[in-house]
């Protein structure tokens, strides 16, 4: 895909296929139609917003069971946002609540597991739970039939930009079907590798931390009770979190395993069985025993941040801005801060009658995000450093802070309501406000 930004199309030549019937005309065009992308979409589009989105990715494919077999943890901000959209009713049925939080410090080589544990419990802040657990297809399932009841958006897929000229007074993107769409802002949510990032000269800072994410869903034989478990191995996190239960009351839970890179692919290899039983000596028994249902995937963990969020009438949110180690769970939470505030600030915008495609009003969203992103990046790092290794005074220092943040009521709250994403400057959406 090409950006001409400077191309002879910026000094007036119209492309040939400006006069096709089938162009498109918007407000807001949006490259990426995946969970933050489509969000974005919805937002605006409810609150009157005529928007166009262009994903490369079949929607039967993207929402297929064998698609990336992962699951997200909503923060009840989050939750917010999908329910004030219209979103969350399409998923409500497939969402499992965080009740409670089990964090501890998990075996040593050669050791013994601490016993000392950080417990974040819901009853401690209002009784209503602390997130959802939702698989990912469910989400991308809800959110495109949504997007089907909104007249004023259009998903175009599987679609792909041949080129997009970003022009002093509007955006020209052409469509690899020869169409164009014509817009007053184009949106980046098309990913980590965002095309348009890169196609717009906006440099990245990447750390790659050697771990992957293993990630599938497991059977047990107890009930969680909406339990989320996080223990700390040295190889880094290893997640249990609470899913609803499949056909027949079977009891299941979303795995997230970061292992070193170089044996990830000897424990792919291992059979469902011997698989299992990995689990269970990691873990233990608390949900009795351990099995693997379906497929299993795994994917490289990175950090990677946006030098900047904001081009000339572009605009990057979720992956293509940021991405962050699994560590807290926090990743999709934070493209749906995004969303939140990027449709805030473009709503305001629009009631002023400003163009909503100028940096001066993009630039308001870069600055209420990066902070809030830089903290969260900054966080999740350096959790995954403190906890990834078996250093002796490390893990006596991690074991007292754990046993000194569950004896300390006030701290658990605060760290409760951070995890809830209801902390800070909160756009409308998140406090459950219409735009």
């Amino acid at each position: 895909m090409k950006d001409a930004s400077e191309s002879p199309a910026s000094q007036g030549r119209t492309p040939r296929s400006a006069k096709r019937a089938a162009d498109l005309n918007c407000e807001v065009l949006i490259v990426g139609g995946g969970m933050v992308g489509l969000s974005l979409a919805i937002a605006l589009a409810e609150a009157g917003v005529s928007v166009v989105v262009v994903d490369r990715e079949n929607p039967a494919t993207a929402t297929a069971t064998a698609f990336d077999g992962r699951s997200s943890a909503i923060a009840r901000g989050s939750q917010q946002v999908l329910a004030t959209t219209g979103v969350w009713p399409g998923l409500a049925d497939h969402a499992e609540a965080i009740r409670d939080i089990r964090v501890t410090e998990g075996k040593a080589s050669g050791g013994r597991a601490s016993h000392l544990f950080l417990h974040f419990d819901a009853s401690d802040i209002d009784g209503g739970p602390l997130g959802h657990i939702v698989e990912n297809r469910f989400i991308r399932r809800a959110g495109l039939a949504r997007a089907g009841e909104l007249a004023n958006l259009e998903l175009l897929a599987p679609m792909s930009l041949a080129a997009l000229r970003r022009l002093p007074t509007r955006v020209e993107a052409e469509l690899d079907d020869g169409r164009c769409v014509y817009a007053s802002l184009a949106v980046a949510a098309d990913g980590r590798g965002s095309p348009l990032r890169a196609a717009a000269g906006i440099a990245v800072g990447t750390w790659d931390y050697g771990q992957d994410g293993i990630v599938c869903t497991v059977g047990h034989d107890k009930p969680h009770h909406g339990v989320a478990h996080e223990h700390f191995l040295p190889s880094g996190p290893f997640a249990l979190l609470p899913m609803t239960d499949a056909a027949a009351g079977i009891h299941r839970s979303s795995l997230v395993w970061t292992e070193k890179r170089d044996l990830t692919s000897s424990i792919m290899a291992l059979d469902d069985a011997a698989f299992g039983y990995e689990l269970m000596r990691r873990f233990g028994m608390t949900l009795g025993a351990l099995r693997v249902m379906g497929r299993r995937w795994s994917y490289p963990l990175s950090l990677l941040h946006a030098e900047r969020y904001l081009d000339r009438r572009l605009v990057l949110i979720g992956d293509a801005a940021h991405g962050i180690h699994p560590i807290a769970g926090q990743g999709l939470n934070l493209g749906l801060r995004d969303v939140a505030a990027l449709a805030e600030v473009l709503m305001d915008a629009r009631r002023l009658g400003l163009d909503i495609g100028e940096s001066t009003v993009l630039e308001r969203y870069q600055r209420w995000r990066r902070f809030d992103n830089l903290a969260l990046i900054a966080a999740t790092d350096s959790l995954n450093r403190l906890f990834s290794n078996n250093i002796a005074p490390l893990r006596l220092a991690r074991d007292l802070g754990i046993a000194a943040v569950d004896g300390v009521p006030p701290l658990k709250r605060f760290f409760m309501r951070h995890a809830m994403g209801m902390v800070g400057d909160l756009p409308r959406l998140i406090r459950g406000e219409t735009l």
